[in-house]
């Protein structure tokens, strides 16, 4: 199905997915299944290689985020309809531990049992054998939690399978290099996408699904002005350090929290553990707009983040593991002296406010100046439900979100999106 080959079956179609990542190919199916005649276009060799890899594999059921309710319990809500989706993917075969630390922490246990009751977050106190694991001077409570994890790799060849299936021309390896309507006089025109091996394909509808580059697709209109709206971004180089868990851990996902402390939890897709840390994960941040970090010129995410590993030697020489396992191992002792396995460093983005209170809101807005230009950006893997459920309510499909992925309700033509916004 992946094709680097800069010739597609056709030219024109009912939509374009700009991004192989997961919210890429998971609207491009949710498109596909209803009728749309839809194609994919990745800059990589392969889809889900980047941020949808790259994190800490959490299928989120809202513990993470007790200061933000609202993201708190869309995570609760989306978390089923994600296990019926997708549910060889959900890994379970782990008990997940919540610690709150008795120093530095911007919750109580207080808070977070209520905000847990309020949510309707299920916890318990851990079990005297899981509670000895920490370090009771530094860990004020740990509960026993209901927090599966995913393995992406899974997710990966679901998406590719139900691609083929449905027949979506998936195009590797082409950078888009513009979006800009067939009629310059008409912005509601459809749109034609031009890739930098040649290739232009021409659509009713565009998507914008590059996450860290979002505002690295360019629209071009009348005189090659380039036109697209910009977001109010933040990008952070962030690390999930691997490793092979020591047999106490081999069965647990621990999280302490919440404030400058961290993460060790299954990542299913490589067999091995993640360790990320609120301290050393982020090696880098920096403004869409401000000053670029260790004095680099790419302005685009993805470029910086090369010219990043590439000065610095490579993933492995850029690690901060072993700041992170130095640290943690204080909380959790049973880390101490655990080896680096391997390390995976990608851009992690978000919308500028959202790290107050560590709020996941979806971005999703329609081009000012070409309105069949539709951006996404969404923090977590279960936020797709609620994208499935905007667009089946503004496009008027009459399919449940819950469906995708399963045989639905098929269009004959696209329906209109006057109502998407911001």
């Amino acid at each position: 199905m992946d094709s680097a080959i800069p010739a597609p079956r056709a030219e024109t179609y009912d939509a374009i997915m700009v991004g192989g990542g997961f919210y890429g190919c998971a609207i491009a199916g949710y498109l596909a299944r209803r009728g749309w005649r839809v194609a994919l276009l990745e800059r990589e060799a392969e889809l889900m290689t980047r941020a949808s890899f790259v994190n800490q594999a959490r299928l989120h059921n809202g513990y993470h985020y007790p200061r933000s309710f609202r993201t708190a319990s869309r995570s609760r809500v989306n978390l089923d309809p994600f296990r019926r989706v997708f549910p060889e993917a959900v890994f379970d075969k782990f008990r997940a531990l919540y610690a709150i630390a008795r120093h530095g922490s911007k919750i109580s246990p207080a808070h977070f049992e209520r905000f847990g009751q309020v949510v309707g977050m299920p916890m318990r106190p851990a079990s005297k054998e899981d509670a000895a694991l920490f370090d009771s001077r530094l860990i004020e409570r740990v509960y026993e939690v209901e927090e599966p994890a995913f393995d992406a790799s899974i997710l990966r060849q679901h998406h590719i399978a139900e691609l083929d299936q449905l027949g979506v021309e998936v195009l590797t390896q082409h950078q888009v290099e513009s979006i800009q309507p067939l009629a310059d006089e008409d912005t509601a025109s459809r749109l034609k996408v031009s890739t930098g091996s040649g290739v232009q394909l021409i659509a009713d509808w565009v998507f914008n699904c590059t996450y860290a580059d979002l505002n690295h697709v360019y629209g071009e209109h009348g005189g090659h002005e380039k036109v697209i709206d910009r977001f109010g971004l933040v990008h952070q180089i962030a690390e999930v350090a691997l490793f092979e868990p020591p047999p106490e851990l081999a069965s647990r996902g621990v999280t302490v929290m919440d404030g400058p402390f961290f993460s060790a939890m299954p990542f299913p897709a490589l067999g091995l553990h993640s360790l990320t840390h609120v301290r050393y994960t982020h090696h880098a941040k920096w403004n869409e707009d401000g000053e670029l970090p260790f004095g680099l010129t790419e302005r685009c995410p993805t470029a910086l983040l090369h010219r990043y590993l590439e000065t610095g030697g490579g993933k492995l020489a850029r690690s901060r593991f072993a700041w992170m396992v130095r640290d943690a191992a204080r909380y959790l002792p049973a880390l101490s002296g655990v080896p680096l396995a391997d390390t995976l460093i990608d851009v992690k983005t978000l919308a500028v406010g959202t790290q107050v209170d560590d709020a996941r809101p979806i971005l999703m807005h329609r081009d000012d100046r070409m309105g069949r230009l539709v951006s996404v950006m969404g923090g977590k893997v279960d936020n797709i439900f609620d994208i499935f459920e905007f667009i089946e309510q503004t496009l008027g499909l009459g399919v449940a979100p819950h469906t995708i992925g399963a045989a639905a309700h098929r269009t004959s033509a696209p329906a209109p999106l006057e109502a998407l916004g911001e």
